[in-house]
């Protein structure tokens, strides 16, 4: 792993530590689209073409979305999180960041109902990603996001 930073002996002071953890933030910030194409091609089975097609997908649905890569994991969002992508053995989870405060008429949610706050999205090997209803629940994430803002 790259070590980011000055190699100055001491602690900085409260200000430079800010505004050195503001710079690592911006730089993983712009590298996380480029981690996000190494996590697809890391898992080049079918749930790599998944992971690349629900981001596809959220791009669509809110082109304002920014990629960041946290917790070793895709995150996309608009004025704070809309939801993490991850790749599991058996299944690409989608988990909305504020889950249970969106309206869910298609019922997409099959992942994580009895949280508070979070919901997820588990699709599985062969599964068809209902396009416009995950659209609609990436755009409403999104504002709701913005209305809080």
């Amino acid at each position: 792993m790259k070590k980011i930073g000055s190699s100055k002996v001491g602690s900085p002071s409260r200000e430079t530590a800010s505004s050195q953890s503001a710079s690592n933030q911006s730089a993983s910030n712009q590298s996380a689209p480029k981690l996000i194409d190494a996590r697809i091609k890391e898992v080049a089975d079918w749930r790599g073409e998944m992971l690349a097609r629900l981001r596809a997908l959220i791009k669509q649905a809110d082109p304002e979305v920014v990629e960041e890569w946290k917790w070793e994991n895709p995150v996309w969002s608009h004025d704070s999180i809309i939801c993490t992508g991850e790749t599991y053995k058996k299944a690409v989870k989608m988990t909305f960041a504020k889950g249970a405060f969106l309206d869910d008429p298609s019922g997409l949610f099959n992942s994580s109902l009895e949280g508070r706050v979070r919901r997820a999205i588990d699709f599985h090997e062969g599964e068809k990603i209902n396009e416009k209803a995950l659209k609609t629940l990436v755009r409403a994430a999104a504002a709701l996001n913005s209305s809080k803002a």
